[in-house]
């Protein structure tokens, strides 16, 4: 308080300025130079227009900036919003494969229960063991029950299969045994052209063997008026060879020269 009471009894000339504008007009007019009231009235408001016109551009560039900002802030928003969709599908589909994959291992599940419990009981069946009945007071009855088979069953089951045995053995036995036979085409060449086909002929069907039989017989041209003989004959593997019939045929030496095979087939 001292200091605004001190304040107060000072003489301070607050309207200074006032007093100074007058003492300025006095003197222009004094002067003749006209006063410029309306210029400056006009420089005032020109400047006071401009000064108005600063903080609209001001608030307008403001404004703009701000309406920047909001159009971003909206742009971002709805990018978020479309990730934040695209994610709640993404959980979606997720929790869908999850279901599906529960769903599998629950029927899994049940359907591999029954198996393991029909192993566990084959594995837990116990050995069945022969049942032996009693008699109210009869221990002899015991004896007459054979607990691992008697030996009279398997001497009748032995001798069964004997007898299928022999029974077999004889069928087989009176059915003909395959006999293997083939068919053979000779060709008995003469000396020349003189010899006597048909007493060559006649010599060779003259051999006979056991498991010999002769067939259909030509005489074939062979060149300068001679001919062969070419003759069949079917024989017995077993028993007839073509090195046999070959040695019996050349034993005629007045008329054959030379024995060859010309087909051979089996029957």
């Amino acid at each position: 308080m001292s200091g605004l009471q001190g304040l107060a009894q000072e003489n301070i000339w607050f309207d200074k300025s006032r007093y100074d504008e007058a003492e300025k007009r006095f003197y222009e007019g004094e002067n003749g130079i006209p006063q410029t009231s309306q210029v400056k009235t006009a420089l005032h408001g020109s400047k006071g227009h401009t000064r108005t016109q600063k903080p609209r551009e001001r608030k307008t560039s403001q404004n703009a900036s701000k309406s920047e900002d909001q159009s971003e802030l909206v742009s971002r928003l709805k990018s978020l919003e479309l990730d934040n969709k695209n994610l709640h599908k993404v959980v979606d589909d997720l929790r869908a494969v999850l279901s599906k994959l529960e769903s599998r291992m629950a029927v899994l599940e049940k359907s591999q229960a029954p198996a393991s419990k029909t192993v566990t009981v084959t594995k837990a069946a116990p050995v069945q063991k022969p049942k032996v009945e009693k008699h109210n007071g009869a221990d002899d009855d015991d004896d007459d029950i054979d607990l691992f088979g008697s030996d009279e069953e398997d001497e009748e089951a032995e001798r069964i299969k004997a007898e299928r045995v022999k029974e077999y053995a004889q069928r087989k036995a009176k059915k003909p045994a395959l006999i293997a036979k083939s068919s053979i085409l000779l060709d008995v060449k003469p000396w020349d052209d003189e010899t006597d086909m048909s007493k060559l002929e006649e010599c060779v069907r003259s051999i006979q063997m056991d498991g010999l039989l002769w067939g259909a017989s030509k005489l074939v041209p062979v060149g300068y008026g001679i001919k062969k003989l070419q003759i069949s004959c079917v024989v017995e593997d077993d028993k007839v060879g073509t090195d046999i019939l070959e040695e019996e045929i050349t034993k005629f030496e007045d008329y054959v020269q030379s024995v060859d095979i010309a087909a051979f087939n089996k029957i």
